[in-house]
């Protein structure tokens, strides 16, 4: 599908398609539609081939997609967005990538993450906060992991899903487009997703996890998925069980632990080395040009924090900065530049048409 963009008043490129979208799609703003416009200040080409993302040639083969959602993750807990804690791989992430500023979230969970599977607002949807998640249905939306698995792309999910509900069986994963999955939180209550975590793979209860720790877990098994289908485009979505609370000591905390504050740094290094370790399985496996990781918050952190001195006002739960002003960072070998930071607003609908994009499908009817 030819996509072409307009330039608004302000210079904001909107998206206008050439064809009826019966599902009212949001327009994606100037943002991770045109990365690599901006990046390679190629925005007029764009325009006039009709090319979002002016990545590669448009014969270069579709890219794999890992969509890493962070749990409770704002701004406040990455170290080059100015924050106090240590996030090495992330922080390189973003120095061979593209990190933006000005990426905004649901200030909660259940809205957010419908936004990001369905490239639509809550207000469509119905997920407005985390008691409505079961609004968002397979069989009313297309998924963007449905979108994909019908363009030909190996499909999974590992962590939690728990606030948009509809995923008891392997079947109903199915219904939303993923292959395989291991999740948390398909059972009433709040079961353990670190220590001796209660996951279902395929819709069936794991076994074996006494003694594990939740986060290891789904990495392993997103590694060993990489492994399987590293010869043909794969999408991952990882929407990680860290940082969110209770927080509890990692594989790495000392004995005795520290202070809440210490933990806390613990857990957001545990999920940064996780990072690392992605990274590192994919360039074991030549797989590292050929596969785009986005990282990005699900909403601003409990509390706010600090950013380069600057108490951030508000926290997760809250319309203010603190609560929906997210890290996102794009990285892509070859075809992001390395090193941009871009100001351009963001939220979480814009990527869905763009992964759509990437694989080359039409949106959905």
């Amino acid at each position: 599908m030819r996509i072409i963009y307009q330039v608004m008043p302000g210079g904001t490129p909107m998206r206008a398609s050439t064809s009826t979208i019966a599902v009212r799609r949001p327009r994606p703003f100037c943002g991770i539609v045109c990365w690599a416009a901006i990046a390679l200040e190629a925005l007029a080409v764009i325009l006039a081939v009709g090319r979002p993302l002016g990545f590669a040639a448009e014969a270069a083969p579709r890219p794999n997609i890992i969509f890493i959602l962070a749990d409770d993750l704002g701004i406040g807990g990455v170290g080059c967005y100015g924050a106090a804690y240590s996030t090495p791989n992330l922080d390189k992430l973003a120095q061979t990538g593209i990190r933006f500023e000005n990426c905004f979230a649901a200030p909660l969970c259940a809205p957010s993450r419908a936004m990001c599977m369905t490239g639509r607002y809550g207000f469509r949807t119905g997920v407005i906060d985390n008691s409505t998640g079961a609004n968002a249905h397979p069989d009313k939306e297309v998924s963007i992991a449905r979108l994909l698995k019908q363009a030909g792309y190996a499909t999974a999910v590992a962590g939690k899903w728990r606030q948009l509900a509809h995923f008891k069986t392997k079947e109903d994963a199915q219904r939303w487009g993923f292959d395989e999955s291991v999740v948390w939180g398909l059972e009433s209550g709040m079961p353990d997703r670190y220590w001796d975590p209660v996951f279902y793979r395929d819709g069936q209860p794991m076994e074996g996890l006494s003694g594990r720790y939740g986060p290891d877990v789904l990495h392993e098994f997103v590694v060993d998925f990489i492994a399987r289908h590293r010869d043909k485009p794969f999408f991952i979505y990882y929407p990680m069980v860290l940082i969110h609370s209770p927080i509890l000591p990692t594989p790495d905390t000392p004995n005795p632990p520290g202070d809440k504050r210490d933990l806390l740094a613990d857990n957001i290094a545990y999920m940064d080395k996780l990072m690392g370790k992605l990274v590192d399985q994919l360039e074991r496996l030549k797989l590292r040009e050929r596969t785009l990781i986005v990282f990005v918050g699900d909403n601003g952190n409990v509390g706010g924090g600090v950013i380069n001195g600057r108490a951030i006002d508000g926290g997760k739960g809250s319309m203010k900065e603190g609560g929906s002003r997210v890290p996102l960072i794009v990285n892509w070998p070859g075809a992001v530049p390395a090193g941009r930071v871009l100001k351009d607003l963001v939220d979480l609908t814009d990527f869905y048409p763009t992964f759509a994009e990437l694989a080359g499908v039409e949106l959905p009817h």
